[in-house]
């Protein structure tokens, strides 16, 4: 009996560990203090009693972002970071927009799963599998489609009709992070070491500088 009772244990241990997601709150509210000194996996809860309506409130997602860039798209996010009333709430979402021809680049959220709605225009999307299929799975979407991205999957949406595109991206973490590929690899600080890419790419070390420059 003693056995079974351990071994049931280490069951439940075991599965606690699997689990990937924010942690569910331990009371109505948990606005976000980004001034407090204590550090914990997350933020510090603001006083209850000097909690105010905007502490829950975002504006401005119906503005347009700014895509004249090299990749042609805006993020705008409202994570905990803009929206402190997320903390503890496991959710955030954000507006993407996509001049014509403009990308989202391959990129991972590394604490989150992402549901993506197309509100104008047309997108390419897709997301690659892990180790060793590497499949990509790959759609194109238009207006009122949805597509959910898994968590931790390089994805990523490109605008393949005439004019803009816009999309609202929701996701299942308050701070779910982004790690954008290429310049992870190409842009870190201080540089990855040009023998380890040129043979990662299996390219030549001339090229692994030339695109090192860029970032």
């Amino acid at each position: 009996m003693a056995t079974k009772i351990v071994l049931l244990g280490l069951l439940a241990l075991t599965c606690s560990l699997a689990l990937a997601s924010d942690h569910s709150p331990l009371q109505d509210f948990c606005v976000a203090d980004p001034n407090a000194q204590v550090k914990v996996n997350g933020l510090a809860c603001k006083d209850a009693k000097i909690v105010q309506a905007n502490d829950f409130f975002f504006a401005g997602l119906h503005l347009m972002g700014n895509t004249s860039n090299p990749v042609g798209s805006r993020v705008t996010p409202v994570t905990v970071a803009q929206l402190p009333g997320l903390n503890t709430l496991g959710i955030s979402m954000a507006r993407i927009d996509y001049a014509p021809k403009g990308i989202n680049p391959p990129h991972t959220h590394p604490r989150a799963s992402e549901i993506l709605t197309v509100l104008d225009g047309s997108l390419e999307v897709g997301f690659v599998t892990s180790n060793p299929d590497n499949l990509l799975i790959t759609k194109v979407l238009q207006k009122g489609d949805v597509f959910v991205f898994p968590v931790n999957l390089i994805h990523f949406q490109r605008n393949v009709g005439q004019g803009n595109a816009i999309a609202i991206a929701a996701l299942s973490s308050q701070n779910p992070g982004v790690i954008t590929i290429a310049n992870a690899v190409f842009g870190s600080k201080p540089d990855i070491s040009a023998d380890i890419l040129s043979k990662a790419f299996q390219i030549d070390q001339n090229i692994i500088y030339q695109i090192q420059s860029k970032f």
